[in-house]
């Protein structure tokens, strides 16, 4: 066994919804007992296509001694299941730039004579990494700003430190009764004007759901923020990708946890920083 990164699966947190199965093509998840469960460390390429798909936020991603990913065997199991599965898991391996496990899919395909319709098998030495997809590469940087000339220098309207979520204090007293953001780290760099429309006058907790580790710090301090420092709404930004969407599961869990009620608005950004959906849940 090697250390490499893998998903893990937060029982307490898991509802048994099962919206995870479909969205992993490898098929290493499955229901069992109620929760969802992964069935061998074999089978999960810790890509973490699932994560954003997790209503409850349950899916994280860890580092931890772990079998190594066997394409050949997720090859046999997906096989039985017919020709769009196994032409979903060629676009899945292709998405997310495994061009080793791309290789070994097509060989034992072309082994076992099964033909199916995928016409980027001659493209395989072509494909860039790009991790999952939301890390994919994109550069729109020749695209035309509708530019707005402006003078002077434009005030901060961060009024309290930290910022990061695992390091503030939920019980700080810039939390107390105040309008809270929880905001994923990228927001601020796609949104233009994060400062001026969505910062000013809140209190702010930063995080990703993706990256950061135990996650359960960050739903205890965040129902306690609800219950102790009796905060008025909470408002979750988070960017389009899907893995982001794990910050507003964390967000309605705590609402679940917490004794009291309030608004929870949430808010999604485009990666060129344009508000897709705007809502109360």
């Amino acid at each position: 066994m090697a250390k490499r990164k893998i998903i893990k699966i937060d029982e307490e947190k898991c509802n048994g919804c099962g919206v995870c199965i479909p969205n992993c093509p490898e098929g290493a998840l499955q229901i069992i007992d109620g929760k969802a469960r992964l069935i061998s460390d074999i089978f999960c390429d810790g890509l973490g296509a699932c994560i954003g798909h997790c209503p409850q936020g349950a899916i994280t991603t860890e580092e931890r001694d772990a079998e190594e990913y066997d394409e050949k065997k997720i090859m046999k199991n997906i096989a039985r299941a017919g020709k769009n599965t196994i032409i979903a898991h060629l676009k899945h391996l292709k998405d997310h730039g495994e061009t080793g496990y791309l290789k070994e899919a097509l060989e034992f395909l072309e082994e076992r004579e099964i033909e199916v319709d995928f016409n980027e098998k001659t493209d395989i030495h072509s494909f860039q990494p790009q991790g999952c997809p939301g890390s994919k590469t994109m550069d729109f940087s020749d695209e035309k700003i509708n530019e707005i000339e402006e003078s002077g220098t434009r005030t901060s309207q961060l009024r309290q430190w930290p910022v990061q979520f695992h390091l503030i204090p939920p019980n700080a007293p810039y939390f107390q009764g105040k309008d809270v953001l929880l905001v994923a780290d990228c927001v601020g760099y796609s949104l233009g004007d994060f400062h001026k429309d969505y910062l000013k006058d809140r209190s702010l907790a930063i995080a990703c759901p993706k990256l950061d580790s135990n996650l359960d710090v960050y739903l205890s301090k965040l129902t306690s923020m609800i219950d102790d420092a009796k905060i008025n709404t909470l408002t979750v930004i988070t960017m389009e990708v899907p893995c982001c969407s794990g910050l507003l599961g964390l967000a309605k869990k705590a609402m679940e946890n917490a004794s009291r009620k309030i608004p929870v608005k949430s808010i999604v950004v485009s990666i060129k920083g344009e508000i897709l959906k705007e809502e109360w849940i």
